[in-house]
């Protein structure tokens, strides 16, 4: 009979999420996992085989919890330049609210580990591209109904804002000061007049 987890997955998925997000993958020993985790070096292995493979699922759980907080701005929200300006506000808001300063724990995994594992940058690549589709989507829908007057290219467009939405999970590891993303996302807005 297999053994029932003494444990919850969600629980310690979560907290190797911060860890992770914190520390980075290459500074998180199997050490430093099982005491943040609060799990035993043997079920941790047991049930996610290795910290390769508890580093994708902590990515892939944060990136499905940010992909619906995105989804549900764009499904709930008004206008075009309003839902756009939304977004920015949130990735700030995010951002701001983090005292750690950690930035975007994508964004860091496609910095340090993207270039030299495939499955982690297929997994940025997507995401991205989910990111720079709800843009996309969200232009097109106010160009459609005449509310953006910029002529550019929709496709181009969206990956510039989705571009400065990158600057912005950068630019917070090191700057607090709301009024910065402010100025961006008034700049930004501004950009599909």
């Amino acid at each position: 009979m297999a053994r029932t987890k003494d444990f919850d997955e969600n629980e310690v998925l979560a907290k190797a999420i911060q860890l992770f997000w914190y520390k980075g993958y290459n500074g998180t020993s199997m050490q430093d996992l099982v005491d943040s985790l609060g799990i035993s070096r043997s079920s941790l292995y047991d049930t996610y085989t290795d910290k390769h493979t508890l580093f994708i699922k902590a990515l892939e759980s944060y990136q499905n919890t940010g992909a619906a907080k995105i989804q549900a701005i764009v499904d709930h929200s008004g206008s075009a330049k309003e839902t756009v300006k939304k977004l920015l506000e949130f990735v700030t808001n995010e951002l701001l609210g983090d005292k750690q300063q950690k930035g975007c724990f994508i964004v860091n995994a496609e910095v340090e580990v993207a270039p030299h594992d495939a499955e982690v940058n297929n997994m940025v690549c997507r995401n991205d591209q989910q990111m720079e589709d709800a843009f996309f989507r969200v232009i097109q829908r106010g160009k459609d109904n005449g509310e953006i007057k910029n002529q550019q290219d929709t496709r181009a467009l969206a990956r510039f804002i989705f571009n400065t939405v990158k600057g912005m999970r950068v630019t917070a590891k090191s700057i607090t000061d709301k009024s910065v993303f402010d100025d961006i996302i008034q700049l930004t807005i501004s950009a599909l007049d």
